[in-house]
């Protein structure tokens, strides 16, 4: 019981701190893109032709159907920061909970050198791979089958962790080849592709924009890593 207690707090304490700092970067880095494209997202279901009419090959989603889907959603200001820094505070406080349950099983005190390391594992999996295949998305642009994005998403996070487990864990020759071949194996295979049509948003914008998401997750995982094991060694210290 205090082992839990520990993992809960320490995560409590890592996800509250990690949450604001990276909505404070997103709100300076990813928000302002995101509203820009939502600009050229507007406009183009503004102008696009009535239900029954639409061009071959354009997206669904700037029909009638597209808005009813998005019959509600925050307003500007506010409501949209609140339910920004809320969502950023709960990813964070999962993905702590994750990190402080491995430093427990570990049973051994694990430094914030140690903790970054996790961190930047974490990256690896939750973005840097998946990325490859499917990077982020401004509002706007065209995108794969949802049910398909999520299949290979998840199967790639999930190859990718187990291969560098395999090759950080595993001194053995084999264990690199299979981990190299599992983080290989999602992108051999391909991530779902998107249909093709001809969109508002330009290039730059959206090069942009994954430049800095991916930077924003790095800092976010980076933070989360050495947070958690500061966290966890300073609570779980006096139970020890």
């Amino acid at each position: 019981m205090p082992v839990f207690r520990s993992i809960v707090f320490s995560a409590a304490l890592a996800g509250l701190l990690v949450g604001a700092v990276i909505s404070v970067a997103q709100f300076f880095g990813t928000v302002p893109l995101i509203q820009k494209s939502e600009v050229y997202e507007r406009k183009a279901a503004a102008e696009a032709p009535p239900a029954g009419h639409e061009q071959p090959g354009a997206p669904h989603e700037h029909g009638e159907a597209h808005s009813h889907d998005r019959e509600w959603e925050p307003e500007d200001g506010f409501q949209r920061n609140a339910f920004t820094v809320a969502a950023n505070i709960l990813t964070a406080t999962g993905f702590a909970l994750l990190l402080t349950g491995v430093y427990a099983i570990r049973g051994r005190p694990v430094t914030w050198r140690e903790g970054l390391l996790w961190g930047l594992g974490g990256f690896v999996v939750f973005t840097a791979a998946p990325g490859l295949g499917l990077p982020p998305e401004l509002p706007g642009l065209p995108v794969a089958e949802l049910a398909a994005r999520q299949t290979w998403w998840i199967a790639t996070a999930a190859a990718t962790a187990i291969g560098l487990c395999l090759m950080a864990f595993r001194s053995a020759a084999w264990a690199a080849v299979l981990g190299l071949g599992l983080i290989a194996l999602p992108h051999l295979i391909g991530a779902p592709l998107a249909p093709e049509f001809h969109s508002e948003v330009p290039a730059a914008l959206s090069h942009r924009f994954i430049v800095m998401v991916t930077l924003t997750s790095l800092l976010f995982w980076a933070l989360l890593g050495v947070s958690t094991s500061v966290a966890f060694g300073r609570i779980s210290r006096p139970q020890a």
